[in-house]
Formats: C-alpha cells, structure tokens, sequence
C-alpha cells in the first residue's frame, strides 16, 4: 500500500493542497483581541481589579469589533452574522460578545464599584450578574477555537485541541496583563486563584503541553495535517518564527523569567509583551498554514 503525495498548488485546477485565504491577518487579529479581552476581563474579575476588568471589556468591545468589521468587504452588512446561532459558529461568537459586554459592564457597576451593596435586593442580582458575566467570557474565550475546529475541510485546524489552545492562551495573556495592571492584587491571589507569578508559570507550563499534543496530533493525522505541521516545523517561511517567537520568546523565555529573575515590575512588562507576542504570532501562523485538502483523495493505492 502507498501513499500519493500531493503538492501545494495555486489557482491552477492541477490536484493538490491549496492555502486557505478567507481568513487573513485582520481575522487573526480579532480572534486574539475578543479572547485576549476576555481573559483580561476573567482576571481582573477573580482577582478583584476594577482596571483590569475595564481595560479587558474595552480590548474585546472595540479591538476585536475594529478587526472584524476591517475583515468585511461590506461592514454594513455585518449584523447578518448573527442571524444563524443555529449552525454557525460566527454567529454564536456575536452574540457572545454582545451578551459579554453587557453583563461584564453591569457586574463592573454593580460588584466592582458596589452599586449592589447600595441598591436594595440588588446583593443577589450582582451575583447573577457576576456568573453571567464570567461564564461569557469563557465563552469568548474559547469559540473561536470552536469556529476554527469545525472547519472540516483544513484538517490541521480540524482538531478538538483547538479551543483548548484558545482558553488557555487566553487566560495566559489575561493573568500576564493582570500582574502588570494590579500588581499588588495579583499578588495575593484570591481563594482558590493562585497567586499572579504561580498562576502565570502553571498556565506556560499547560499550554505548551497543550500546544505539543496539538502538533502531535497533527503528526498522526491525515497528510493534510501533516503537510501543514511540515510548514509549520520544518520547511517553509514560518518556521523561524514559530520556534523563535511562539516556542523561544512567548513561552520559555517567559517561564524562565518568572521563576529565575528577581521579581519587579520591570520583569513582568517584559513576560506580558513576551506573552502576547508569542500568543499572536500563534493566531496568525494557524491561519498561515491552513490548507485545504485535495478535492480528489487517492488517499490508498494498491
């Protein structure tokens, strides 16, 4: 038995691997601003920072939105994205945003500056609130994994490993922001939330695991996936800057930072951007590398 290997081709009708174009660098970019915001916002919610949860509301409200409606052809048009929860995942991210920054602004007003302990009964709508607003943002956190995993025909992308990469990203960027925001309340953590520097070096730790189970996934699945991991390992363009960026500089370097440099706020600048840059870069090479599978498999030949 042996395997027919494809080339990657253009815009010729010859049999082989095309790259994805439909989602550019303007759609990475709102990807990594809606989770990058939500984590934030999860952050400076557990941690108890009323900067933190407002710098992270703003990030997803308008950074985010900026990007996608930049990604348009016809940005006037864009409210028809919601109008299909039922079987796209473009339309149940919207309305997550909207139902994020709703409740995360109402728990700001009512749990961050205490308008509910002023308000008469209001004690158990802020707690509505509060989960309301933190389940959403988990929600944002992760759906566009979702929406990159459910696209069958790129099978790099087409993995459930997707939007655990995105969470854990996410909450990565959110905790790393949160420290240089409100240092002194990251410090202390909060109940069962570890410390910012612990809960920041166990995040590094899982989601390089999470990232490595990702590629070997990759590895071992069809010879779509495993012509994008190529790409992204071996030989082509984007190789420097993922072992460099991605692996060097968003994750080792940041670890190694935090648990061999002398705490100061100087150190955690430098893991934050390390941390966004590394988490970026990741948003933009996953759609740099898509590819879509051959329309005509001869996957299996005698």
């Amino acid at each position: 038995m042996a395997t027919r290997e494809f080339p990657i081709v253009g815009d010729s009708l010859a049999l082989g691997y095309r790259f994805q174009r439909h989602w550019d660098d303007s759609m990475a970019a709102a990807f990594f601003f809606g989770e990058l915001g939500a984590g934030i916002f999860l952050a400076g919610a557990l941690y108890g920072s009323n900067l933190t949860m407002i710098v992270g509301v703003l990030v997803t409200a308008i950074l985010k939105t900026y990007f996608h409606l930049a990604h348009m052809g016809v940005p006037s048009r864009a409210w028809r994205a919601i109008s299909r929860p039922d079987r796209s995942w473009i339309s149940r991210g919207f309305i997550s945003i909207i139902v994020f920054t709703g409740a995360a602004v109402l728990h700001i007003a009512l749990n961050g500056f205490g308008l509910a302990d002023s308000l008469g009964g209001a004690a158990a709508i802020g707690g509505i609130v509060k989960g309301l607003a933190l389940i959403a943002a988990l929600v944002v956190m992760t759906y566009h994994g979702f929406a990159i995993a459910d696209s069958t025909s790129i099978s790099f992308w087409n993995t459930g490993l997707m939007p655990v990469t995105s969470l854990l990203y996410s909450a990565l960027g959110g905790v790393t922001v949160a420290r240089v925001l409100a240092p002194s309340v990251a410090a202390s953590g909060a109940g069962l939330v570890p410390a910012g520097q612990g809960a920041a070096s166990i995040l590094l730790v899982v989601a390089a695991v999470a990232l490595l189970a990702m590629l070997n996934a990759a590895n071992r699945g069809s010879p779509g996936a495993r012509k994008s991991l190529h790409l992204l390992t071996r030989e082509g363009p984007w190789v420097k800057l993922f072992y460099g960026v991605v692996l060097g500089l968003g994750l080792v370097l940041p670890f190694a930072l935090l648990t061999l440099a002398p705490a100061s706020m100087a150190v955690d600048v430098v893991v934050a951007l390390a941390v966004l840059a590394g988490y970026f870069t990741f948003r933009i090479l996953v759609f740099k590398i898509g590819l879509y599978d051959p329309i005509i498999s001869f996957a299996r030949q005698a």
